[in-house]
């Protein structure tokens, strides 16, 4: 299948990158590593591409505490970046398990957090470390916590002209990361992104709802048995095409399993 027809801006500036977003069906291309596949499968038919690759969203820097990462930093960026593995070492980890090679040399960070696709690894990481979102406009940045920017099933609280131009993560004591895939680089069957500061842990599942799911009470729990029950009260996974709720809560305690001593204080 081919993709339905539509226009191709390439962005030069900020103000020129609005300017194309007001037009009708304007769609923002960063990486394209899920846009172009969407268009190929008609998933998607925006009447024109605006292509922001050529804007300054590509900084990695410590800002006021925090990793600020461009929105326009590829995944092989966030794998080779001292900056990243220092400061932000759970997505570094994660990034390496983000699709293949090929994809990974040329999709975003930005773009996966722009689409929400819940089997995704970023929205999980963003959500475990407490991450804010910084949207560029034309009147300039707002920022949203990442507890607010994932809204639903592909949706988000970008608004209406609006670009991700970076994240801001604040450091973590303790992380781990796991996930359970039929091969590597394929879709996580379920995955967990977890961050510890102190005695305080937050536990962000992914592949098991329409957004990145937060463990509360399981987060909460002093001992493995305790929050791996616990996790009955936090996880509702919808059954796939090959595998039931009830093996996707399994493989999500065993994740649990996995993870639960590096995040813990006692090890």
């Amino acid at each position: 299948m081919k993709a339905p027809s539509f226009a191709y801006a390439k962005a030069r500036s900020l103000a020129e990158a609005f300017d194309l977003l007001e037009r009708p069906g304007a769609r923002v291309l960063a990486g394209g590593q899920s846009l172009i596949p969407s268009l190929n499968m008609r998933l998607a038919a925006p009447e024109l591409l605006v292509d922001i690759g050529a804007l300054p969203f590509r900084e990695v820097q410590l800002r006021d505490g925090a990793l600020r990462v461009g929105a326009l930093v590829t995944h092989a960026a966030l794998e080779r970046s001292r900056e990243v593995a220092e400061r932000a070492p759970l997505l570094a980890e994660a990034a390496r398990h983000v699709a293949h090679p090929a994809i990974r040399n040329r999709g975003t960070l930005g773009g996966s957090l722009a689409l929400a696709d819940p089997a995704a690894e970023y929205p999980a990481v963003a959500l475990a470390l407490e991450a804010t979102l910084v949207l560029q406009g034309r009147g300039g940045e707002r920022r949203v916590p990442a507890s607010a920017f994932f809204k639903g099933l592909f949706e988000t609280d970008l608004r209406a002209g609006e670009i991700v131009a970076a994240v801001e993560l604040p450091a973590a004591e303790r992380w781990a990361f796991r996930e359970l895939a039929r091969r590597h680089g394929d879709y996580a069957i379920v995955g967990l992104a977890g961050a510890a500061r102190g005695a305080a842990r937050r536990i962000a599942f992914f592949g098991v709802g329409a957004t990145p799911v937060l463990a509360v009470h399981a987060a909460g729990e002093t001992t493995l048995e305790g929050a791996q029950k616990a996790l009955e009260k936090d996880l509702r996974p919808a059954a796939d095409l090959y595998h039931s709720a009830a093996t996707k809560l399994h493989l999500a305690k065993v994740l649990l399993a996995r993870a639960w001593t590096q995040l813990s204080t006692s090890h």
